[in-house]
């Protein structure tokens, strides 16, 4: 008898994502990005302007945050297989949380090297400081109004993640072309280690931020969005359903949700009919179309003193 090929499993819901908007966004961006980034660092060093080399560093994490969320974009539209159940949507996450580490990162740095400045000013040239930040600032304006479009087309935290390193782009530049106005006017050459640091804890703000999300989701914490104990509530009214324990609900990734549950069953309704009701609320009222049930009876499945409060002899 011939062979079938077939699956090596049944996915009711299909673990990838397929984001043709977000992929064609990352792409213009990396490359209009890659461009910018050689131009600030070659006028940072020429001006000698912290708040410049600071705005290039950023641009040169913003690279690799973007690398990163590419290559997160086409790992997610992998189908899953029998070593990954899951697909491969957690490198969103896992991207998303070295983005978030990188621009923390980076504002340590710009911190310590504004105290550096503060204690030994350096002279600037600001012609060519004014010039370029007046240049990234319109770069950054762009990139960031594409990245914003296109998260709310095809929200992601992957691509939050990186929306909110052109964030800190666009005020690192809008501070570095204050920096060389007011140094100008005042001569208080202290203006651009101080513009630093305040662009370094709009980038720390923004990164922890990001960190704190893709921790979340990588420690499996129940979403915000969800209230754990309303869903348990509304699954215990359904007929049939005695009790609901051992319950847990994740995010796999951005918008994709997973819920297992073990639940005491009447034996006079059909279980099957109670998994069709469970599915249908679930999807219906939380939006939550990827679940596991296991049903059981205290008579039989042995659950302590808390069982014994279910059985029925």
């Amino acid at each position: 008898m011939a062979q079938r090929n077939e699956p090596y499993d049944y996915h009711h819901l299909e673990h990838a994502k397929h984001q043709t908007k977000s992929r064609r966004t990352l792409w213009i961006t990396l490359l209009l990005t890659l461009f910018f980034t050689v131009v600030e660092i070659v006028g940072g060093i020429m001006s000698n302007s912290l708040a410049l080399l600071s705005d290039s560093a950023h641009m040169v994490s913003d690279v690799i945050a973007l690398g990163l969320s590419m290559t997160a974009i086409y790992l997610s539209e992998r189908p899953s297989d029998a070593k990954y159940t899951f697909g491969y949507l957690r490198f969103e996450i896992i991207a998303s949380f070295l983005n978030g580490l990188a621009l923390c990162v980076i504002a340590v740095g710009i911190f310590i090297e504004g105290a550096r400045r503060f204690i030994h000013p350096e002279e600037l040239e600001f012609g060519l400081m004014l010039t370029i930040a007046s240049i990234g600032f319109v770069v950054n304006l762009v990139l960031t109004i594409i990245l914003s479009r296109s998260h709310h087309e095809e929200e992601n935290l992957n691509i939050q993640s990186a929306l909110w390193h052109f964030i800190g782009d666009l005020l690192s530049s809008v501070g570095v072309i204050l920096s060389a106005i007011l140094i100008y006017f005042t001569g208080w050459l202290s203006f651009d280690p101080l513009i630093s640091v305040v662009i370094g804890c709009i980038i720390f703000i923004g990164g922890a931020r990001i960190l704190r999300e893709s921790t979340a989701i990588l420690m499996e914490k129940v979403p915000d969005k969800f209230d754990l104990e309303e869903i348990r509530s509304a699954l215990r009214k359904l007929e049939g359903v005695e009790d609901v324990h051992e319950m847990h609900l994740w995010a796999i990734s951005t918008n994709h949700y997973s819920l297992t549950a073990h639940m005491f069953v009447r034996s006079d309704i059909q279980p099957f009919c109670i998994i069709l009701a469970v599915n249908d609320m679930l999807e219906k009222r939380y939006g939550i179309t990827h679940s596991t049930i296991q049903m059981e009876h205290a008579d039989i499945h042995p659950h302590g003193e808390y069982g014994k409060l279910f059985q029925h002899h």
